[in-house]
């Protein structure tokens, strides 16, 4: 018997989307589209690249998922009402957002607010990441002066069903190392350049030079990327693959998401598998992926950031926390949860049950 064919729209082709599509075509015969939309000169030949794109799978398709809301979900939601389709869009961070203070989010560009409301209100149902893309009102950074954010503060008269499914990570593929080979008092940080400030790069380099015994890696950027300058105990690992980047999780002691604003934080529970101790932003889902398992600075300042090091570094019960790192993940943030959550969802609004 042939299966259901989905259309699957995505902008972008990182870990959690490729882990999405892997999900879907245990189930599906899921139809990817995907224009390179990061190139911004190409815009308008990906709008029309997109048009014909849909136009040809859209016929035998049972319905679309939109990945990220943006230009890319204009013609999935147009062509789901066409032709009698159901659409759904799963919200991931900077869809949800606009904060101009740090030219973040997708909702402090007029045209691309204007399309992101003409989709999100015709959607059959919008899936966030976290309940934070829902509603929130942030307080750890105090240079956001654009505190509330969220899809109810942006589209307060928003009626279509919002269905929280948290991201998934396979236990499978970041795993602790064998045997203890880490560096001690290591704090690994990913980003990449255009986030330096955004995840909180700034506050780490502080935290560095009061702390010359310890060792600060940055993942995903170089020195030459940034325009401040590092003390000698930081070092710029620029892009790795994921082999490496798994190696880098292995061996550092602790990992820092100091993000102002983060809409899931898949890095975050990539380290904690890999047994490394979370030290978090008070922001979005943060502390709720964090949990028990490591330590929450309540805001951006060097002086919160000071007291929370010197508890995290004289801690007597690190083993631990690595071991209930990675626990905390794969009870609450796995890859089969999340199979589970979004099949059942798609079920409950299709109105059909899906075996794979």
């Amino acid at each position: 018997m042939s299966r259901i064919k989905l259309v699957y729209v995505t902008p972008s082709m990182q870990s959690f989307v490729k882990s999405d599509i892997g999900i879907l075509r245990n189930y599906f015969d899921v139809r990817v589209i995907n224009q390179p939309w990061g190139n911004k000169k190409l815009a308008p030949l990906n709008f029309i690249a997109q048009f014909f794109s849909m136009l040809t799978n859209i016929f035998g398709a049972k319905f679309i998922i939109v990945n990220f809301g943006g230009y890319w979900a204009f013609w999935g939601i147009v062509f789901g009402k066409a032709f009698g389709k159901k659409v759904f869009i799963v919200t991931h961070g900077t869809d949800c957002a606009s904060i101009p203070e740090i030219n973040y989010g997708s909702l402090r560009i007029s045209l691309l607010k204007r399309i992101c409301k003409f989709s999100y209100h015709r959607a059959d149902a919008i899936f966030p990441v976290s309940e934070s893309l829902i509603e929130t009102e942030l307080s750890f950074d105090p240079a956001i002066t654009s505190r509330k954010q969220g899809l109810l503060h942006y589209f307060p008269t928003l009626q279509v069903p919002l269905k929280t499914i948290y991201n998934g990570l396979d236990d499978n593929e970041w795993i602790p190392p064998e045997k203890s080979s880490r560096i001690t008092n290591s704090f690994l940080a990913v980003m990449s350049s255009s986030q330096f400030t955004l995840k909180g790069g700034d506050l780490i380099l502080k935290i560095a030079r009061e702390y010359p015994d310890c060792n600060f890696y940055f993942a995903g950027i170089q020195a030459a990327q940034i325009s401040e300058q590092a003390p000698e105990n930081v070092r710029f690992l620029g892009f790795l693959a994921p082999k490496e980047l798994l190696s880098w999780y292995q061996k550092s002691e602790f990992y820092f998401q100091l993000s102002g604003f983060e809409g899931f934080g898949c890095a975050l529970c990539e380290a904690m598998l890999c047994g490394a101790i979370p030290i978090g932003s008070n922001t979005n889902h943060i502390p709720q992926i964090i949990g028990d398992c490591g330590f929450i600075i309540p805001e951006k300042s060097l002086k919160a950031a000071i007291a929370i090091m010197d508890k995290a570094l004289s801690d007597t019960n690190k083993d631990l926390l690595s071991i209930n790192s990675r626990l905390h993940i794969q009870a609450n943030y796995s890859l089969t949860l999340r199979e589970k959550n979004l099949i059942e969802s798609l079920e409950q609004f299709t109105c059909e049950s899906y075996t794979n």
